[in-house]
């Protein structure tokens, strides 16, 4: 005997494989616990997550993004150098013609000076970064947002 199909729980549809969001701490940032928080809630807004851990080196960050061709790259900082080390990186992956495209954001403790000043996170987006989410500025919701207006890709 089988239920009404009105009181089946509904679930979303299989797809096959999710779309991936590639999460990294920089070069001079050994925190992890950010990195963590940042793939549990990724995943559950429904993404894969390539979590590339603390301390990445610039090369290997950009040779994970083009292994993996993720629809979004968080990268995270809670040294207090994200807009410094975040402006080195994010000029050398734009440089890369197959991930100019690719939507990447930086959030986290961006500085050392509190977040009063709005011109480090204008030049961070000058620099190619599609957005910017500040410790103590940017409430959580704008992330998630910014997850939920991601284009949607075809995938195989």
């Amino acid at each position: 005997m089988s239920l009404p199909d009105t009181v089946l729980p509904t679930a979303p549809a299989p797809t096959g494989r999710r779309e991936t969001v590639v999460v990294s701490g920089l070069s001079s940032d050994a925190h992890t616990w950010n990195l963590v928080f940042l793939q549990l809630l990724v995943e559950e807004l429904g993404y894969d997550v390539v979590n590339l851990g603390p301390t990445v080196p610039d090369a290997l960050l950009e040779a994970e993004i083009l292994a993996h061709d993720p629809v979004l790259v968080v990268i995270s900082s809670v040294n207090g150098h994200g807009h410094q080390d975040g402006l080195r990186v994010i000029r050398r992956l734009r440089a890369v013609p197959a991930l100019a495209a690719t939507p990447m954001v930086i959030g986290g403790k961006l500085g050392i000076s509190g977040g009063e000043d709005d011109a480090p996170l204008d030049e961070l987006v000058a620099a190619g970064f599609d957005a910017v989410f500040e410790d103590g500025r940017t409430e959580l919701g704008s992330f998630e947002r910014f997850i939920g207006a991601l284009p949607q890709r075809v995938l195989t």
